[in-house]
């Protein structure tokens, strides 16, 4: 049986430029770097950094990381003074900043959690909406 996910691995044309990134504006702990690739953690998640031929994604995928509500404003403002760009603006549930890394990779920070967009999905009834609660 699957427990969760185990780690993400974003390709990265330059290590020196995406450690920067993930340490310093996503506050990302550095664990380990080789000539090509790092491995960083935020809470629980293992993230690698693989150089590669980057090919970001042109549809809608992403990877989202969670911040508590309380400290969303001044973590966004900050990413925003830096001159990040941004992607997508937000129209879902909580508090959400879609932005992307230096190689186009792209991210959210999400306030909120599956319980909160439940809740407000079932405010706001769509075609073909079925909960499957538990």
């Amino acid at each position: 049986m699957l427990k969760g996910i185990n780690h993400i691995t974003i390709a990265v044309s330059d290590l020196d430029r995406a450690i920067n990134f993930y340490q310093q504006q996503l506050t990302m702990q550095l664990q380990v770097r080789w000539t090509n690739g790092a491995y960083l953690t935020v809470g629980e998640l293992w993230l690698c950094l693989s150089v590669d031929i980057v090919k970001p994604s042109k549809d809608y995928s992403h990877i989202a990381f969670d911040i508590d509500e309380q400290d969303f404003v001044s973590f966004s403002e900050r990413l925003l003074a830096s001159g990040i760009d941004v992607w997508k603006q937000n129209n879902s549930e909580g508090c959400s900043l879609y932005l992307l890394d230096p190689d186009g990779n792209k991210l959210e920070i999400h306030a909120g959690n599956l319980a909160s967009r439940i809740a407000k999905m079932k405010e706001n009834l769509t075609d073909g909406m079925i909960f499957y609660d538990q």
